[in-house]
This record gives structure tokens, C-alpha cells and sequence, in this order.
């Protein structure tokens, strides 16, 4: 079959590239080149550990706090707030005990085979060496602390995850660098990270290429149906690309495209910041999510990302620096020896759904589109395993990951 791939981030790059090794002859479509939107400026982490969603219970007693915030980890600008408050209450709503065991479990279904599903891929490519299996630090400033996420924890470890206490004294033996600040953690393993999430995009997508992959940069608009079926889609130029198949995985764009084809989906940005400090002079080795601060930190190639946050203000609005520069002052704080002489910040959109979960299926109204966006935090975790459950799909296989929960039609059924 040719398929038109819309979309060259990770989620993109990845379905395409289990596509073609079922065969099919892939076009990638997208107005930007590889990792230039969100996959370029991600945490990088690869955590079977993730399945947690954004929204856990007693939640609903921060929020208003927060958004009083400009600068605390979940804010909302003025003007926005009429437009998402329909999205935050269906997300409050899904931060219940019930729901978050039923969502965390959904997630670890997906995340549990992220290196078998990775593997295959990097391996062709020749990127082997941007995937690292060190293991996350989940640290805190005391095990006190530490009691207030003992539910989360808990649910993690009753779905699998492999996760063991650290001391103090253990902690500092494994990442001198959080002496003094840090005195409890815990160690998962078995999670990963990547040292260069746009290289380690870009080499998937070349690959796919060198594969025979076409490329077509432009915009896509719209569909011409016939019976249920897309026979082309339309493109911003105002041509269009025959095709016998589409995989929308668009990330925060997806949701006009993904309308035309099926229910409302309740598609938000969650713009993330980062700082990348290129004059890192720590020796971290591990992957450290500081819960406290709500900031991942992930040493790489380029230099140490802090990241974190959410923000709600849309696709357009100009970036708010001010939350890059908060990062980078928990970072002094987290390591007063830190050389901060140099770095970079970025944001981007992260695509998120109320209840954390991912839009993974066949689209309602085209028995020959899938959608594959929605992924939130956790699209570089998720996007390897989700591209070859669109790959079963494609080839009317059952999928071997239960995709039942990652309904597009889910928020009609919940309405």
C-alpha cells in the first residue's frame, strides 16, 4: 500500500518505519523537516515507569493555586482560560483513584515494550548508541517527603514496575552531584533515556528514507473521501497526494484533521520548557526526575536538559521565557555547583488529551486512516510501540497491545 504519514516527529518516524517493514511504500507530509517541533526539545526520556497520568487524585486541591501561578507547573494564561476550562474539568475528572489505576494501567500496557519496540529500528538505522538503559532517579529531599507520592509508587510497582528504595548514603554513591540537596530515592531501573532526542528522531526518519520514503513538505488541509475511504489528501498548496492509506500522527496539529474524520477529539497543547545547560560540569549518569520540583533531568550529549512544566495558551502565543528561567533556577538550586556560563531554552507543544491517554485507532468516518497523536509527556517513550500496533492495524492483524483504551471515539461515549 502507499501511505501518506502526516506528521515527521518521533510518533510520525516511527509509525512509518514499522510500516515499512510489513512493505508499504511510506510519504512522509509535514511543512517541517525532522524533530524541529516538539520531538526536538523533549526530556528524552524512555520510562516503562511513565504510565502514571498528569492528573492524580487530590490534585483538584492544587490547581487553584497553581494557576495563580504564572510560574508554577501548571499554568494557564488570562486570556486562554475560557477556552480550556472545558478541557480542565474533564481532565480533574479523570484524576479519581478509580480512573487513574484504570488509565495507569492502559499506559503501561504501551510502555512496558518500548526497547523491543525501539530496538528494531535504531538498530537498522545505525543509532544504536543514542539509546542508554541506565536507569531513572526519582529523588526527594527526605523520605517524609517521599510519603506524599507513596500512592503513585505503589500503583507503579502493582503494574510491574521494577522500582527500589535508595538511602541516602546509596544515593550519593550513585550520583555524587545530589549530595546535600537530595536524602531519599528510588531507583527504576530498567528505564532509559536517549542522549539526543531530534538525532535520534532524525535517524529513524532518514532511515525511512533511505528506505525509500518519500518526503513532501507541505501542510495538509483537508481529504477527498469516496465510500468511506480517503483517496487523497489535500494539501496547503492547493494540490493534492493520491494515497491508499493515511497515518495522522500530527502531534498538537492533529485535532482539525482528526475532526474532519470522526467525533470532536479534545486535542490541548501543554506547551513544555527547557533549559539546556551546555556548560554542564556534572558527572550525572542517570536519568534524575526531581518530584519536588516537578523538573526531569536527563544529561546529554549536548549539554544537561532541565524540563518540565505545563503551560495552557495555545498554538500561538509567543513563548513565556520567564518559565525557561525558573527551570534553569531550580537547577541552581537542586546544584549550587552548577556552571550555568551557557545555555539554550526552548518550548514546545506537547499534544495532550484530558485523560492522559493517547488517540490510537482506526478514524471513526475512513476505514483507511489511523490515528497515532495525543501522546503527552510521554511521546518519545511511546511512539516505538505505538507505531507497530498501527502497523498491526494496517494490516488488519490484532493488535499486541490492548489499544481499547486509546479509542477516538472514547470522549463521545464519556459525553
Amino acid at each position: 500500500m502507499k501511505i501518506a504519514v502526516i506528521g515527521n516527529g518521533i510518533m510520525g518516524a516511527c509509525a512509518a518505519a514499522w510500516l515499512q517493514r510489513e512493505g508499504h511504500h511510506v510519504t512522509f507530509i509535514d511543512p517541517l523537516g525532522p524533530a524541529e517541533a516538539t520531538s526536538f526539545g523533549n526530556a528524552g526520556s524512555l520510562s516503562p515507569s511513565a504510565c502514571l497520568p498528569v492528573g492524580m487524585p487530590g490534585m483538584w486541591k492544587k490547581v487553584p493555586s497553581w494557576l495563580l501561578d504564572p510560574l508554577g507547573p501548571l499554568a494557564v494564561r488570562w486570556w486562554y482560560a475560557p477556552v480550556v476550562a472545558p478541557w480542565l474539568v474533564r481532565f480533574l475528572r479523570a484524576s479519581d483513584r478509580e480512573e487513574v489505576v484504570r488509565i495507569a494501567t492502559a499506559m503501561r500496557g504501551l510502555l512496558e515494550p518500548i526497547f523491543e519496540c525501539y530496538e528494531p529500528l535504531l538498530q537498522r538505522a545505525g543509532a544504536m548508541g543514542l539509546m542508554r538503559r541506565s536507569g531513572c532517579l526519582y529523588v526527594y529531599s527526605g523520605q517524609e517527603a517521599a510519603r506524599q507520592w507513596a500512592w503513585g509508587m505503589k500503583l507503579r510497582r502493582d503494574l510491574g514496575v521494577v522500582m527500589r528504595d535508595v538511602d541516602e548514603e546509596e544515593l550519593v554513591s550513585l550520583e555524587p552531584d545530589l549530595k546535600g540537596r537530595f536524602r531519599f530515592g528510588i531507583l527504576a531501573p530498567e528505564n532509559g533515556s536517549t542522549l539526543d532526542p531530534a538525532a535520534f528522531t532524525k535517524a529513524i526518519f532518514a532511515q525511512c528514507v533511505k528506505d525509500g520514503a518519500a518526503v513532501v513538505r507541505r501542510r495538509v488541509t483537508g481529504f477527498d473521501m469516496a465510500s468511506g475511504t480517503v483517496r487523497a489528501v489535500q494539501l496547503d498548496d492547493g494540490t493534492r497526494h493520491e494515497t491508499d492509506g493515511v497515518v495522522l500522527a500530527g502531534g498538537a496539529w492533529s485535532a482539525k484533521l482528526a475532526n474532519q474524520l470522526g467525533p470532536s477529539i479534545p486535542l490541548e497543547t501543554q506547551r513544555g520548557y527547557h533549559v539546556t545547560v551546555q556548560s554542564n560540569n556534572l558527572a550525572l549518569t542517570h536519568t534524575v526526575m526531581a518530584v519536588e520540583h516537578n523538573m526531569m533531568v536527563n544529561p546529554m550529549q549536548m549539554g544537561l536538559r532541565l524540563a518540565g512544566t505545563v503551560e495552557f495558551a495555545g498554538l500561538k502565543a509567543a513563548p513565556d521565557w520567564r518559565r525557561s528561567a525558573s527551570l534553569l533556577a531550580k537547577g541552581q538550586e537542586m546544584f549550587p555547583h552548577l556552571d550555568t556560563s551557557r545555555t539554550t531554552q526552548w518550548m514546545g507543544h506537547r499534544p495532550c488529551l484530558p485523560d492522559s491517554l493517547p488517540v490510537i485507532g482506526r478514524a471513526p468516518r475512513a476505514e483507511n486512516v489511523w490515528f497515532a497523536f495525543g501522546h503527552g509527556h510521554v511521546g518519545m517513550c511511546g511512539a516505538a510501540s505505538t507505531g507497530r500496533e498501527v502497523a498491526n492495524l494496517v494490516a488488519g492483524r490484532a493488535p499486541q497491545v490492548d489499544i481499547t483504551p486509546f479509542s477516538p471515539t472514547r470522549f463521545r461515549r464519556a459525553a
